[in-house]
Order: structure tokens, then sequence, then C-alpha cells
């Protein structure tokens, strides 16, 4: 089966208090995008999309010298509804392999570690990437089944007080089947706070139908991280200069 990633990246981030683009803020003299762009390119893999929207040619202008395919985004109504634009370019059967252009301190170890425990398990139609935070915020919870599968991903504003008590967290980045994301991507409704199209909810759509959702916890929470205001971009870029 082959393995593509799709990488997300047309929002505007408007907590960065800027008119770029988040993912063209920079880290260390680059932009965001393509810190991420050099631990996927270290993958190898067949194909890479950036889905962009917000100023998009200036996100393509950054990504010269990647190989990747665009795919634009017209209305920003959320992450499965960037998943929803993507589908009509993946035709045979793959493993699709989605992050956020916004976690610049990804290493294509930790990436390599985590396709590697999704292809563990033949049967998994989706595995997440989660990390451990004593105070989780704003980040999705994961909400674990009674067999330590993944049951659902509840976004922090549409959490319940006994689930933001959780603190192992969604980090954006997932590993797909492809025929059964794209199945449970035509049930997804905007039936949240945000009015958006929730990718985390493609999750409890495939337990739904009893499908295994596993989940791969990162070693080290710094690295999968993403960055949402100015305040975690100057975080992540010292982070990213000492290590």
């Amino acid at each position: 089966m082959k393995t593509v990633a799709v990488i997300l990246a047309a929002g505007k981030g408007v907590r960065m208090r800027s008119d770029l683009p988040k993912v063209s803020h920079m880290i260390d003299g680059k932009p965001m995008i393509t810190r991420v762009l050099e631990a996927v390119e270290k993958l190898g893999l067949e194909r890479v999309f950036v889905v962009v929207g917000y100023k998009a040619e200036l996100v393509k202008e950054e990504c010269k010298g990647f190989n990747v395919a665009f795919i634009e985004q017209k209305e920003q109504l959320g992450t499965g509804h960037a998943l929803m634009q993507v589908t009509p370019y993946i035709k045979e059967e793959s493993m699709i392999l989605v992050l956020n252009g916004d976690m610049p301190l990804i290493k294509d170890n930790t990436l390599r570690e985590f396709l590697a425990r999704h292809m563990a398990s033949e049967s998994a139609s989706a595995t997440v990437l989660t990390t451990i935070l004593p105070f989780p915020g704003s980040y999705g919870r994961i909400v674990r089944a009674g067999d330590d599968r993944v049951m659902k991903i509840v976004e922090q504003k549409d959490a319940i007080p006994k689930e933001l008590e959780i603190t192992e967290i969604n980090t954006g980045t997932y590993c797909f089947n492809s025929k059964d994301l794209f199945a449970a991507l035509q049930k997804v409704r905007p039936d949240n706070a945000q009015k958006e199209y929730y990718l985390t909810d493609v999750i409890g759509i495939l337990r739904n139908q009893d499908l295994p959702v596993y989940a791969y916890k990162a070693k080290d929470s710094t690295e999968v991280l993403g960055v949402n205001t100015i305040e975690e971009l100057k975080r992540a870029e010292e982070l990213y200069n000492v290590r």
C-alpha cells in the first residue's frame, strides 16, 4: 500500500496577531511549513500534498524546492473540510499521514516510528499521534475505550468536565487507511461550537463502525506541539535552537 502525506497549511492563525499565514511565521530563519516539509521529505513517501488557503501563493512560494502538490481549500471550514478537498487526488487505496504545517519541531524519526505503529496492526483504520501534557489547555482530549483503543477525540470547547481532566492530548497528526477515512468524511457534520467539519470526528465515526483506532504516544511532548500564538512561536524557536 502506498503512503502519502497531507500537510494542512490553509489557516490564517488569528491568534498570531499577524497578516501572515500561520505556517509562514519563522523558526530560525525559515517558515514553519518548511521545517515540517524537511522532516516529511526524509520519509521518502510516494506523494506529499499541501493544503493551502489563506494567502496561498505566499505559502506555495515558501514550499519551492520541495516535491509537493498543492490543493486549495477556498473556504476554511475546518480540518475535516481540508481533507475533503484531497479525496479526488488519491485514487489508489493508500496509507495517509496527516499533519499540520504549524508543528515545526517534529522529527522524521518520530514520524517514522508513528507510521510503523500504524503498519504493525494490519487491521487499523486509524492511528492518532498523542502525548501527555499535565496542563492540556485548549488541546483536544483522547478518550480511551475499555480495551485501551481510542474511542473518540473531544475538542476542549466541546468537552464535559470529566473529559477536561484527561491529560492525553491529540497532536493533530494521524495515519489513516484512505478507504475508511474517505467513507467517514462523508458522515462528518459541523455540529459543534465552531460550526466546522472536524477531522477529529472521523475517529468517533470509525469507532461507531467497530473499526479499530489506535494511538502512538510521542515520547517528547515539545516536539509534537503546534504553534498558535506569538508566545508559542518564541518558545518553539528557543527549543529548536537548543536541541
